[in-house]
């Protein structure tokens, strides 16, 4: 049994003919008929009187056609309630975050995530890197984005951009007045980088050495918002991405300057658990991660 034979028969009992309700059901008028006479025989009993035109509904069709209508009309408030769910999804979507991601890119992300699902809800912790593949493998947050991806047997990563890394100066840094600078310009400066730990500073550190750059360490910090700190109060400068200095360009406390012939680029990526079975509201924002607007660096 299934929702289209409860269908023709309801159409059937609705209509009293068997012609009339196999052309609302696009089907012939021998199977319509053929339809009855197999329900008459899994019931043991009549269901139509066919002996009067139209025909008669008796007691037993009459409470086999309630049941039909019943079971339609329940199918259809499932799928009017399935559609407004998958419309108006509620639910903590729990998200761990390297600080790095930038505070103004995820409030943007806040914003347009609450405007489509007003009933669902954002959670963001910013943590260092290896505590956030931490959280995402016991399960305390639905996803995770890092620098650096590492994929593993029980991580699964999404590419997500690679953004440009350039050189970070106060705007009255010497270097800060030149359109591009080459590696070499770099030689002695005074360099504001990472926690030798963390994956962007063997990136950096890395550039450095195959060009053959010695650079004077003066300070060194886990998170990025403090280091764009210490390079707008000229305590040095530091490379790095593009994309998260541009609140900072626009307000004229840095400056951005590109590195020539560089291919110095930083990978984000969107880590979950393998495996992970993402709720309906967690899946609504990876989808909006991928999105060009997001993703593109």
């Amino acid at each position: 049994m299934n929702y289209e034979s409860l269908k023709l028969f309801r159409d059937i009992a609705q209509t009293r003919s068997f012609s009339r309700a196999a052309n609302l059901n696009d089907v012939s008028q021998s199977a319509a008929s053929q339809h009855v006479q197999d329900l008459e025989r899994a019931f043991g009993t009549i269901l139509l009187d066919r002996s009067t035109r139209p025909l008669v509904v008796n007691s037993a069709g009459q409470l086999y056609n309630d049941f039909c209508r019943d079971v339609l009309r329940r199918k259809e408030e499932f799928e009017v309630a399935l559609n407004q769910l998958k419309q108006d999804l509620g639910g903590t979507v729990k998200i761990a975050s390297i600080y790095s991601v930038g505070l103004s890119e995820m409030a943007q992300l806040e914003h347009e995530f609450s405007r489509r699902q007003p009933k669902a809800h954002l959670d963001v912790e910013y943590l260092r890197p290896e505590k956030v593949y931490s959280a995402v493998l016991a399960d305390q947050a639905d996803l995770g984005l890092v620098s650096y991806p590492e994929p593993s047997r029980e991580i699964t990563v999404i590419p997500w951009r690679q953004e440009e890394m350039v050189l970070a100066a106060a705007p009255d840094h010497p270097l800060a007045k030149r359109g591009r600078i080459t590696p070499k310009d770099l030689n002695g400066v005074d360099f504001i980088g990472f926690d030798e730990d963390l994956p962007i500073r063997r990136e950096v550190d890395r550039f450095l050495r195959e060009h053959e750059i010695e650079v004077t360490h003066t300070l060194h910090f886990d998170n990025l918002q403090m280091i764009k700190e210490a390079v707008a109060h000229r305590t040095g400068v530091s490379i790095l991405p593009a994309r998260i200095m541009r609140d900072e360009v626009s307000q004229g406390r840095l400056a951005a300057i590109p590195l020539a012939a560089s291919e110095l680029y930083r990978p984000l990526g969107i880590i979950h658990r393998k495996k992970k079975r993402f709720h309906a509201a967690a899946q609504a924002f990876l989808e909006l991660l991928r999105e060009p607007e997001f993703k593109a660096a």
